[in-house]
């Protein structure tokens, strides 16, 4: 067992308001440079939709990630060593400027200096790649709550495997069924893009599990773009470098949360720390789809165990960080109650962010099948649960979505948490009988005092509660030793070698 601490965070997108404020806290402090116009390393998407950049789930389009071959090892989908000369002239599954959208800016000039006339002069937009006139087409967030939109809703690759009735229902509501949904660099435990760059500029910190790209070794082959299945890698068309979400580790380091994280409305953000096995990973990775959940979330050990500390001691980690992972609120969402779901594990990247999945609205009209009163589904009754089997978003989107097509994961965390809101109306509102209640939470696996646990963390928890950082101990980074680069957990087109600390 070979014990590494991993810097994780949980999305809550139950309380997601939409506001974009993440997005713009990032934007100023990051991307506000020429070259980075079109960067948004925090961006919050609409879902049903195509996302940022288009379709980027899409994998036949893109090749992101990892596929595991029929002998069993994963490779790379987008390049290897015989193809990675060739994808520097072409590159077949590189997003496009139009994937994204050309960045502009407005002639303000010619509302100043227009000639009179009967029409209130207009600022024109000018591309700031080509300083030319630009008709725009697309934008950030272009699709912005328009969940039901036969433009963007109808495209989006999560759709697969629904049934018409499906698809219909969240076509005839139009913009009522949506939800936001947030994303940043995942930090992933095997980074298809660390293992794609060829310059060896891409490297995750042995310390944090903070993925980062040395721009000094950077020559812009762009390989890392390809190869992020989420697409969080961007290019700067200014400087030839490529860019990502550093998860604000100068802030990280002096105790303060991320600026996303702390500039959050809703509070749906939580960071903390896990302890996880590094030597199971690649094992854990090559798992079937319908085990990919599980497989990850074994590779999560209990900051309790004696054992555990003992081998993370042993392994050089802090007392510190076992102390904040003892107290990590990640680890409670992701491991102790497994309500938080780790978006299209089947790209077998083993994200490091999590997400809540959202409760929906029952549908307007059921026509009978799995899910109406008095059957069952998974050997529960589902008269408690009928209206999360017949949400106006189906199981099998949000599956597709957290569970790599998966529903058993997804059902659990909607039971789970549709529960503690019925337990919670039995204690404040008292329009619920304790008997349905304990029922409830019997049948959605548990505990008053676990619901009670759930209700304090989601919405009685304070900034302390929601952020656990551990103090920075930088002196004992791999990366302050002589020669960094031969401790960087990174590779190229193999699977990471993780060094222990200390070597």
């Amino acid at each position: 067992m070979e014990v590494r601490s991993q810097i994780a965070m949980v999305f809550h997108l139950d309380k997601c308001i939409g506001c974009h404020t993440c997005s713009i806290a990032c934007k100023n402090i990051w991307t506000d440079r020429k070259g980075t116009e079109y960067m948004w390393w925090n961006n919050v998407e609409t879902k049903p939709g195509t996302g940022f950049p288009t379709q980027w789930e899409n994998q036949d389009k893109y090749s992101g990630g990892w596929t595991r071959t029929e002998g069993g090892d994963l490779r790379l989908k987008s390049t290897d060593k015989a193809r990675v000369v060739t994808n520097i002239f072409h590159h077949p599954h590189q997003p496009s400027m139009d994937d994204y959208y050309e960045p502009w800016t407005y002639d303000y000039q010619h509302l100043f200096n227009a000639p009179e006339g009967q029409d209130q002069p207009t600022a024109i937009p000018i591309s700031m790649v080509t300083g030319k006139y630009l008709d725009i087409k697309a934008g950030p967030n272009w699709d912005d709550d328009l969940g039901g939109s036969t433009v963007y809703a109808e495209n989006d690759p999560n759709l697969e495997g629904l049934t018409d009735e499906q698809k219909g229902q969240l076509s005839a509501i139009e913009r009522l069924v949506f939800f936001y949904f947030p994303r940043i660099c995942n930090h992933c435990l095997n980074p298809s893009c660390v293992a794609a760059c060829p310059s060896g500029a891409l490297y995750k910190r042995g310390e944090d599990g903070i993925v980062l790209l040395d721009q000094t070794r950077c020559r812009g082959w762009r390989s890392c773009i390809a190869a992020c299945p989420y697409k969080k890698v961007y290019y700067n068309w200014s400087t030839g470098k490529s860019e990502k979400c550093i998860l604000c580790f100068p802030r990280l380091e002096t105790g303060q949360a991320p600026a996303c994280f702390h500039s959050c409305v809703g509070r749906i953000r939580y960071l903390g720390v896990l302890l996880y096995d590094a030597s199971r990973i690649e094992e854990a990775a090559k798992s079937n789809l319908e085990d990919l959940v599980e497989a990850q979330r074994s590779l999560i050990l209990d900051p309790n165990d004696p054992a555990v500390i003992a081998a993370a001691r042993e392994s050089g980690v802090h007392e510190s960080v076992i102390e904040s992972a003892q107290k990590s609120p990640v680890y409670q969402f992701v491991k102790v109650w497994k309500m938080a779901l780790p978006p299209h594990i089947e790209y077998r990247t083993m994200p490091m962010l999590f997400y809540v999945p959202p409760m929906a609205p029952v549908m307007a009209q059921r026509t009978g099948g799995t899910g109406d009163r008095g059957g069952t589904v998974d050997g529960v009754s589902d008269d408690l649960f009928h209206d999360i089997e017949q949400a106006r978003v189906p199981m099998k989107f949000l599956a597709n979505l957290f569970g790599a097509g998966n529903e058993g994961p997804v059902r659990y965390a909607l039971r789970k948490q549709k529960a503690v809101r019925w337990y919670r109306r039995m204690l404040t509102v008292g329009d619920v009988d304790a008997a349905t209640a304990e029922r409830m939470l019997r049948e959605a696996d548990c505990t008053p005092e676990e619901a009670d646990a759930i209700y304090r963390l989601t919405s009685l928890c304070t900034f302390d509660d929601r952020f656990v950082i551990p103090p920075a101990h930088r002196e004992e980074a791999i990366e302050m030793l002589e020669d960094p680069m031969e401790h960087k957990q990174g590779a190229g087109f193999g699977f990471i070698a993780r060094p222990k600390r200390g070597e």
